[in-house]
C-alpha cells in the first residue's frame, strides 16, 4: 500500500471512529491552531509547522509524519518509518485516540506546556510513548523483530526502554522521560503519571511474570523504583526516590527505601502532580 493510498485508508478510519468527549474531539484542532499561530508568531519556524501540521488533514497522518522524521537514520528511512506508523494506524484507530489523550493529559498536568504543540513537537516523553505504541502494535502483530528494533531506536532517540510487549493505558504522560524503564510484563493503567527515571523492573534475572502491574491514575516520582510481580493500586502516589518492593494499596503514598506507607489518602495524585508529603505525615522510622 502507498504512502498516499494509506493516508486516504487513514481519513476514512478517522471519520468511522466512535464519538469522542468534547474535551478530545477538537484535539486536531486545537493543534492545527496552536500551529497557525506559531507560524504567524515565529517565521522561522513556519516551515517546520506546516510540514509537520498544517500539511496534513488528520492527526494520524501528522503523526505518522513527525514520528517517521524522528526515528530515520541509516537502517531505515523517513519514508519507510512512515509507511510502518501509518499500518498501526490503519490497523488500530485506537493509537490515534490514546495520542490524543496523551498530548491532552500532558497539556493538563504540565506548566511547560503553552499549548498542544509542545509535547507534540519537543517533549521526548510523549514521542516515545507514541512510537512505543507502534512497538507494542507491531508485537501484538507477531512482527517480533522490527518491534525489538523499534523498541532499540526509541532508546536510542528519547533515552527511554519500554518492552514493546509491555500493556500500558491513555492519558499516560511521562515527564521529561530521561531514563524511563517499563519491562516485559509490566502493565500501566489510564492516567497515569510517571517522572523521568522510574524503572518498573524485575527482582532478578527470574522469567515469567516478573514486572509491576500500575493502576489508574497512579502518580510515580522522580527516581523511583518499582520490582516485582507486584501491585500499585488506584490513585497510589509513589514519592520520589522511593524503592517498592511489596505490593501498595489504592490511594496510599508511600516513600523511603525500602517504601512504606505515609500520610494520610491521596486523591488523583497523576492528576494534581502534588508530590510533597506533608513533614507531620511522615513516618518517623523511615
Amino acid at each position: 500500500m502507498t504512502v498516499m493510498s494509506l493516508s486516504r485508508a487513514i481519513s476514512q478510519q478517522n471519520q468511522s471512529v466512535p464519538t469522542r468527549v468534547d474535551a478530545e474531539a477538537d484535539t486536531w484542532a486545537q493543534l492545527r491552531a496552536a500551529a497557525e499561530a506559531g507560524a504567524m508568531a515565529e517565521p522561522t519556524l513556519a516551515s517546520l509547522l506546516h510540514a509537520t501540521i498544517l500539511n496534513h488533514k488528520t492527526l494520524a497522518a501528522a503523526l505518522s509524519y513527525h514520528l517517521a522524521q524522528k526515528l530515520a537514520g541509516a537502517d531505515m528511512n523517513a519514508l519507510q518509518w512512515r509507511e510502518l506508523c501509518e499500518q498501526a494506524f490503519v490497523a488500530s484507530p485506537d493509537l490515534v485516540l490514546s495520542a490524543e489523550r496523551d498530548m491532552l493529559a500532558t497539556l493538563e498536568r504540565d506548566p511547560a506546556s503553552r499549548s498542544l504543540l509542545q509535547p507534540f513537537l519537543y517533549f521526548k516523553g510523549f514521542q516515545a510513548l507514541q512510537t512505543w505504541r507502534v512497538a507494542h502494535w507491531l508485537w501484538n502483530a507477531g512482527r517480533d523483530l522490527i518491534a525489538f528494533h523499534l523498541q532499540s531506536r526509541i532508546s536510542e532517540l528519547y533515552a527511554v526502554d519500554i518492552h514493546p510487549a509491555a500493556v500500558i493505558g491513555s492519558g499516560v504522560m511521562i515527564d521529561h522521560a530521561t531514563a524511563v524503564v517499563i519491562g516485559e510484563t509490566a502493565r500501566i493503567g489510564d492516567d497515569c503519571s510517571i517522572l523521568h527515571n522510574v524503572t518498573l523492573g524485575g527482582t532478578g534475572n527470574e522469567t515469567g511474570d516478573r514486572h509491576p502491574k500500575i493502576g489508574r491514575g497512579v502518580l510515580i516520582g522522580a527516581g523511583a523504583k518499582v520490582l516485582g510481580n507486584i501491585t500499585v493500586g488506584d490513585e497510589a502516589r509513589i514519592a520520589a526516590g522511593s524503592v517498592v518492593l511489596t505490593s501498595v494499596a489504592a490511594r496510599c503514598t508511600v516513600a523511603g527505601v525500602p517504601a512504606r506507607p505515609v500520610g494520610g489518602v491521596c486523591v488523583e495524585p497523576a492528576r494534581t502532580m502534588r508530590q510533597i508529603v506533608e513533614a507531620e505525615a511522615l513516618d518517623p522510622g523511615i
